[in-house]
């Protein structure tokens, strides 16, 4: 059977300078040194890396980045050092803790007919972005289109993030989730709630599929697990990361009942409940009573407009025209009015954290 072996040049001027430094000092093992006489190659392992210092190669010295669950027991602690032969060496810690920025307040409205641009993501995707601003980095809410349908080009992967949802609000997408049995379809009205981390592939779409999917934060590292296969063998409803479960929300399944604000209607997804107050999502419909100015007192307030359309009034603002596919968040403490509901107006309310206090004005 043939190998195959994988290495990285990096320059010097001094192999005998760098001997020490890749071996004492970042723990890693000599396998090669050559001529005996006057060496001028050395190649080192460790950490995941083959080194190959070669004295007068062309390369830049570049950087190594060597991630740890223990950075304080490598290079004594050190987090940032230069070899002899130039190559910056940055050490950090393997899994940081999630970091969620201070949400940056904003009154925002993001329209359909803005032509927001749609750009090409993760595995072919098409992604619109709802909230350019993220709030600062609080949050991330993307309209996805999966253009073509069939199968989808995904592998396994997780997100590190403090929370996720995939609402469909058109055609239909098949995924696999780990310990949550075989295929699950998400179809029109119907939401995920991917707990922080939990395995998934996204394996086929209809032609028409349309999602939206919020994040938090804005900026989360997606990570590809090669030595997972899905499904996985057991069924693990109740399961919890990091304190939340797996929701897939039905729109079959829902029951309108008394919104937070005068006027709506509206079913519960249950994500509040299994997440444990981290965030809620909500269908509202109105219900043919008079709306009314209400202010919230939560952090973040994310709505899209699934069908039919409103006139969005805030204090000290121009009233807005909205209508399907429209984004818009209200910041705490503003008062606003959801005036002029067409019958037909469905709303995706997205709330963190869940069920805010909302002041009827």
């Amino acid at each position: 059977m043939s190998e195959t072996r994988a290495e990285i040049r990096l320059p010097t001027n001094e192999l005998r300078d760098d001997i020490p430094f890749y071996t004492k000092v970042l723990g890693m093992r000599m396998d090669m040194i050559y001529p005996a006489d006057d060496p001028q190659v050395a190649v080192f392992s460790g950490h995941g890396l083959r080194l190959r210092i070669e004295k007068g190669a062309s390369e830049a010295p570049g950087t190594i980045r060597i991630l740890t669950d223990d950075p304080a027991a490598l290079a004594d602690g050190q987090r940032h050092l230069t070899a002899p032969n130039g190559t910056r060496v940055e050490i950090d810690d393997l899994n940081p803790p999630l970091v969620l920025p201070a949400t940056e307040h904003a009154f925002v409205v993001r329209r359909m007919a803005d032509q927001a641009p749609w750009v090409i993501g993760r595995a072919g995707m098409n992604y619109r972005d709802l909230v350019p601003s993220r709030l600062g980095g609080a949050m991330i809410a993307s309209h996805i289109r999966i253009p073509g349908g069939g199968p989808v080009p995904d592998m396994v992967h997780f997100h590190k993030v403090g929370f996720q949802l995939i609402f469909c609000v058109n055609g239909w997408v098949d995924v696999l989730y780990e310990d949550q049995g075989g295929m699950r379809r998400l179809t029109a009205g119907d939401c995920f709630i991917q707990p922080p981390e939990i395995r998934h592939r996204v394996c086929e779409s209809g032609d028409d599929v349309e999602v939206i999917e919020i994040g938090v934060p804005a900026e989360h590292i997606t990570e590809i697990d090669h030595a997972m296969t899905l499904p996985t063998p057991q069924a693990r409803p109740d399961r919890e990361w990091d304190g939340q479960r797996f929701v897939h929300s039905l729109a079959a399944d829902g029951v309108f009942k008394p919104f937070r604000l005068p006027g709506f209607e509206a079913r519960d997804t249950t994500i509040d409940a299994n997440t444990r107050g981290v965030a809620s999502v909500m269908v509202a419909r109105p219900n043919g009573q008079p709306t009314a100015w209400t202010r919230h007192s939560g952090d973040i307030l994310f709505t899209y407009v699934m069908a039919g359309g409103m006139v969005l009034e805030g204090e000290g603002k121009d009233p807005f025209a909205l209508e399907k596919g429209d984004g818009f968040v209200i910041p705490p403490g503003m008062a606003t009015r959801y005036a002029d509901p067409t019958p037909d107006l469905q709303l995706l309310e997205v709330t963190l954290p869940g069920n805010p206090e909302t002041e009827v004005l």
